[in-house]
């Protein structure tokens, strides 16, 4: 097979192996297995997300708390597969039809329309994501700043640093990082990207585990933190819900992973059992990293796990891990953001053919590195928009409040609703039947979720610019 499709790829006109009306497999070598896909998922995945984990469980105690996030990962398994017998058409497993990115599903099954609606949504988070990246990784490099400091100067110097700088320097290599071409060439990303995030997410949990060992009892209630109204109270509950549902759903890159899986077997076998070991590996983290971040802590849960300073010692194991989570976010911002750059730039291709400015690429030859392609659109776009990340994440640099607008804007838009609607059309489900009633009430209760979670999110964010 390997030799067959290294001979299509010099002579395009020969039919693939794979399948006469699939043109694609032409001219794209599919190499993925059940193991790329689950580190590209965790990578997708295991972000920012989880250091909010520990300050979601104590708003809403130690009830509500593990039972909303066991709620949001069987959610997230429903939506997954769904969205992973769409990528084949009309067949699930043999297709002949595949649709290799969530908004080419979007609008083979469900039209233009809803396409075009679909299209700002997902735009807008994945551009809400790399936004957060920024905000993350300047807050970790800050927090290396303070923990070197209070080490040298005691736990009661007031070691303050600014984010602005450290935004800054991020942006800075991303613009380098952005000129990487295409998803494909990514994978040496992704891993780095996994390693780094299991390493953080370990920290955190290994010293939220020895902070309530050394405490000898486990702090926290049922209720989670007291606030002083039941307003107040029913504000940051809805946060925390905001929170958990930007730590899950991965569905936007779900497709496009799906489309560097080999086959056989089928690729939508491949990537749910992919879904399924990825959301398991990740929902046991996230409850270790929550809920014994949450006992170390009780009440006084920072709001970031590793850079809110409910650990001071050792000094070095926590610079380490905020260096991992950079290390992490660097890769992280590009696989939310190369989608990005893949659309726009499809899109002014489309639209001035003849530019030379979108099409001429230019061979560059610098000392030390191979020859690569650099093309004037590509400088200009991709600069202009790690630049934007940057000067927005200046202006709101709310770690919780972001990420808990952020997660509750897309979750159900992105992972439920497109998600049923795409099925409906795949598996041809007629309405009132007993599956479409199902998932319909599925799509409406995480509605409301979404909604509260949204309210309570932007009312945090403003009370923390203007309060």
């Amino acid at each position: 097979m390997g030799h067959e499709v290294a001979e299509d790829n010099q002579s395009p006109l020969l039919p693939t192996s794979s399948s006469s009306t699939d043109v694609s497999a032409v001219l794209v070598k599919r190499t993925g297995t059940l193991s790329t896909a689950v580190a590209h998922i965790i990578t997708g995945v295991i972000g920012a997300g989880v250091l909010s984990l520990a300050w979601s469980i104590a708003q809403l105690g130690w009830i509500a708390g593990p039972i909303c996030m066991l709620a949001f990962a069987g959610v997230t398994i429903v939506s997954t597969h769904l969205l992973c017998d769409c990528y084949m058409f009309p067949h699930p497993e043999y297709g002949p039809n595949r649709l290799k990115s969530y908004m080419d599903a979007v609008r083979f099954y469900l039209g233009e329309k809803q396409h075009k609606v679909c299209g700002v949504i997902a735009q807008e988070s994945l551009y809400g994501n790399t936004l957060a990246y920024v905000i993350t990784s300047a807050s970790s490099i800050k927090a290396i700043q303070k923990s070197n400091c209070y080490h040298r100067e005691g736990h009661k110097a007031a070691c303050s640093y600014g984010d602005t700088s450290y935004m800054l320097l991020f942006g800075g290599v991303q613009v380098v990082m952005s000129q990487i071409p295409d998803f494909h060439n990514m994978e040496w990303l992704s891993v780095v990207a996994a390693i780094m995030s299991f390493t953080y997410s370990f920290i955190g949990f290994g010293l939220g585990f020895a902070q309530v060992i050394e405490n000898g009892r486990i702090q926290g209630s049922i209720t989670g933190v007291p606030a002083d109204s039941v307003a107040d109270k029913l504000w940051l509950a809805f946060q925390a819900l905001g929170d958990i549902a930007f730590a899950y759903p991965y569905s936007i890159i779900l497709l496009e992973i799906q489309d560097t899986l080999k086959s056989p077997p089928p690729e939508n076998k491949t990537m749910k059992t992919a879904s399924m070991i990825a959301i398991f590996v990740t929902t046991f983290f996230y409850l270790c990293c929550g809920c014994f971040g949450y006992a170390a802590f009780g009440n006084n849960t920072p709001g970031n796990l590793l850079t809110g300073f409910g650990f001071y010692e050792p000094y070095w194991l926590i610079d380490f891990a905020n260096a991992c989570i950079v290390l992490h976010l660097v890769g992280g911002y590009q696989i939310f953001s190369q989608p990005v750059f893949a659309f726009v730039e499809r899109w002014f291709t489309y639209k001035f053919p003849s530019s030379g400015f979108v099409n001429n690429f230019y061979t560059v030859k610098l000392p030390l590195l191979p020859s690569f392609q650099m093309n004037p659109l590509k400088i200009c776009f991709r600069t202009a928009y790690v630049a934007s990340t940057t000067v927005i994440a200046m202006i709101f640099p709310y770690f919780n409040q972001v990420l808990g607008v952020l997660g509750a804007l897309n979750f159900w838009p992105l992972a439920i609703y497109f998600p049923v609607e795409m099925y409906f059309v795949q598996k041809k489900i007629q309405p009132w039947t007993r599956k479409w009633v199902v998932l319909r009430s599925f799509s409406f209760f995480c509605l409301l979720v979404t909604v509260v979670g949204l309210i309570g999110s932007i009312q945090g964010l403003i009370s923390a610019k203007f309060g």
